[in-house]
């Protein structure tokens, strides 16, 4: 039987200047110009999942995900392209990429044929690229790494290796693999570690930047600028990942990232709010891991205020946490993730995309594709209450501090039998 979405690609592949090769390997032959693909649409709101390598690679594991995405609200993967490790997960054809053994652990064996699977399932497939953080390249290519006071590559107190995003070569390695897999059938380029260490000043101390030509803020700027300059011939999209503290600090928080910089250079901010990793006492807040909905609707709050005075500002899309972390806090199950969700629609952000390393989901977490049959639960202020009573519980001032405008801001979902809606 023909498969149309493999000939839908062939098109696409021969509009875009190349020849797809899929096989053992599953490899992709270089390019040899950049032009429009035809790509999966956004849908209007993204609810994805993240997929690692190894997942995506699985046929087995990649079937439980697409199960779930068929059964709930999930309209969207994230695929580990390249990740901290440095290691890109597939037969790369890049030249740089090969060059500096980058494909010496091949995880996704025919991207070519995983994508196919992604979008014959109706879903959208966003490629994630870690940047920064990289032992590989940084070993490979030395005169593109952090430098130290000696000459030699400079190493955090964990050992890790860092790229210097003021080189031109480090962009253009990334992007170079980022219109590799743009062409395998990748809608969105999702950037990550677009950044700088996140060390203690006397670590820091010993760091150089060869080329540097101003802040680490203008460095990153630099980059997402440059970087969307390169892909818009391709037509995809291109997001990237941003601490979620960007959100309420007005200023550079160490690593490069202000949200006003950041947010003007991508199609969508992704703000990592991961209440377990915020500090005590942040957004009012003195336990923030065990209130899951305050946390992460004040820093989308705050997100979406700022943007309001950014010309050409891209749009939200959070990463939440379901995952449990830190002792003594309450474990993440299907309240604590549903109530971030629901934090994000009472923010006037409707999309998300959830986060555990081991692409091991809560599905009870998540709405039926056929809606909900019975109204699912939130943890709100330490309790777990019905979504529809949320409102309730933030109007009683004796029950904790809501974050700002919290009780006056209407509710932007319906709890039981249909989705949100609204703006993307």
């Amino acid at each position: 039987m023909t498969n149309p979405v493999h000939h839908r690609r062939i098109r696409a592949a021969v509009r875009f200047g190349v020849l797809l090769v899929t096989g053992l390997a599953g490899a992709v032959a270089p390019a040899g110009g950049v032009e429009a693909q035809d790509l999966e649409p956004r849908p209007r709101a993204i609810r994805g999942l993240y997929v690692n390598a190894w997942a995506a690679g699985s046929r087995a594991r990649l079937d439980t995900l697409l199960a779930v995405a068929r059964a709930t609200e999930v309209n969207a993967l994230v695929i580990d392209i390249k990740d901290a490790s440095g290691y890109v997960s597939h037969a790369s054809q890049v030249e740089s990429v090969r060059a500096a053994g980058a494909t010496g652990q091949i995880r996704i064996r025919d991207l070519a044929a995983v994508v196919d699977r992604i979008r014959a399932a109706g879903l959208y497939p966003i490629a994630r690229i870690v940047v920064a953080k990289d032992p590989i390249l940084t070993a490979a290519r030395p005169d593109w790494a952090i430098r130290d006071s000696a000459g030699g590559v400079w190493a955090d107190a964990r050992g890790n290796r860092w790229l210097n995003l003021w080189q031109d070569g480090v962009r253009e390695y990334h992007t170079d693999l980022a219109e590799e897999v743009i062409r395998a059938g990748f809608s969105e380029i999702q950037w990550d570690y677009i950044r700088f260490p996140d060390a203690p000043a006397e670590t820091r101390a010993s760091a150089r930047f060869p080329g540097a030509q101003g802040r680490q803020v203008e460095a990153v700027e630099r980059f997402l600028a440059e970087a969307r300059r390169d892909l818009a011939p391709t037509g995809a999209r291109m997001t990237a990942d941003v601490f979620g503290i960007t959100t309420s600090a007005r200023h550079d928080v160490g690593v490069g990232q202000v949200w006003e910089s950041f947010i003007a250079h991508v199609d969508d901010a992704l703000p990592m709010i991961y209440p377990s990793h915020f500090r005590p006492g942040s957004h009012r807040v003195s336990r923030p891991a065990d209130r899951p909905y305050e946390i992460v609707r004040a820093a989308l709050e705050a997100a979406v205020e700022r943007n309001r005075a950014i010309a050409g500002a891209g749009g939200i899309v959070p990463w939440l946490q379901d995952f449990s972390w830190g002792r003594g806090t309450v474990p993440y199950g299907a309240a604590e993730v549903r109530a971030q969700i629901q934090a994000a629609y009472d923010a006037g952000v409707n999309g998300w995309i959830l986060w555990n390393s081991g692409s091991k989901y809560t599905i009870d977490a998540l709405e039926p594709a056929g809606g909900w049959v019975e109204e699912p639960g939130i943890r709100i202020g330490g309790e777990v209450v019905p979504v529809s009573r949320r409102g309730e519980w933030l109007s009683e001032p004796t029950r904790g501090a809501p974050p700002q405008n919290t009780a006056r801001r209407p509710a932007r979902s319906a709890p039981s039998g249909s989705s949100p809606s609204g703006p993307a």
